[in-house]
């Protein structure tokens, strides 16, 4: 199982938070796979960053190894002096793709139909240089077709290195939400060829997830706290 943590600290030092963070998580038992994220302040990738809100994204042998982790570290005491912050668990439904010359979710079991309920999406990129012109002059465009599609509960660019290394974590009502935005919409499907074509990213990988068992709030509210009412 994974999990998604996004963080926003009151102060500037979140980023000194981070550094001390790194050698707690190499030592955490149970967790497979983690990245520290910073975050940018568009929904999809982009330039800008926000210095105060940061991210884990985190694969766990199994839910107790994440319970342990939330009961004993100090990072996760942290956190629950943070101005604010909201936690899922995930799921891994499939993926594609590496990160960091792996796949850190290949045990996920596929699924052979649309999901209808929730859908976490994760995508990631290790974006050539020669190309980084080029998807940025992209990023304002899909950014404003994500903002007005319905589908779209929550979404935050992040990154593990400025620039280059960029991802997003996102919220959707189902797969048909998913796929009417990346294969329907003018921007970002024209995004998906050029992709392809110019062959902007050296590495990449898209994975999907059922989230489940969130808590807190991501700017002001949880976005699947509505789904779970309905």
């Amino acid at each position: 199982m994974a999990s998604f943590h996004l963080i926003r600290y009151a102060g500037v030092n979140a980023m000194r938070y981070m550094a001390f963070d790194r050698p707690l998580l190499r030592r955490t038992a149970g967790l497979q796979f983690w990245r520290l994220l910073g975050t940018g302040r568009g929904r999809s990738m982009s330039l800008g960053a926000d210095l105060r809100r940061w991210a884990l994204f985190a694969v766990w042998d199994g839910e107790p190894a994440l319970e342990e982790f939330l009961a004993r570290s100090p990072v996760a005491a942290r956190w629950e002096e943070a101005e604010e912050s909201w936690h899922v668990r995930l799921v891994p439904l499939g993926s594609r793709g590496r990160w960091g010359g792996r796949d850190p979710f290949a045990a996920g079991i596929p699924v052979s139909k649309p999901r209808t309920g929730p859908v976490a999406v994760l995508t990631r990129a290790s974006i050539r240089p020669s190309r980084l012109v080029a998807f940025y002059r992209s990023v304002p465009d899909v950014d404003r077709e994500l903002r007005r599609e319905d589908g779209c509960l929550a979404s935050i660019g992040v990154g593990e290195w400025p620039l280059a290394r960029q991802a997003t974590f996102s919220l959707w009502d189902g797969d048909p939400a998913i796929a009417r935005f990346a294969y329907r919409t003018g921007a970002h499907r024209t995004v998906i060829g050029r992709v392809r074509t110019e062959r902007w990213y050296a590495e990449e990988l898209f994975a999907r997830f059922i989230p489940y068992a969130s808590r807190g709030t991501w700017d002001g509210h949880d976005p699947l706290r509505a789904r779970r009412t309905e």
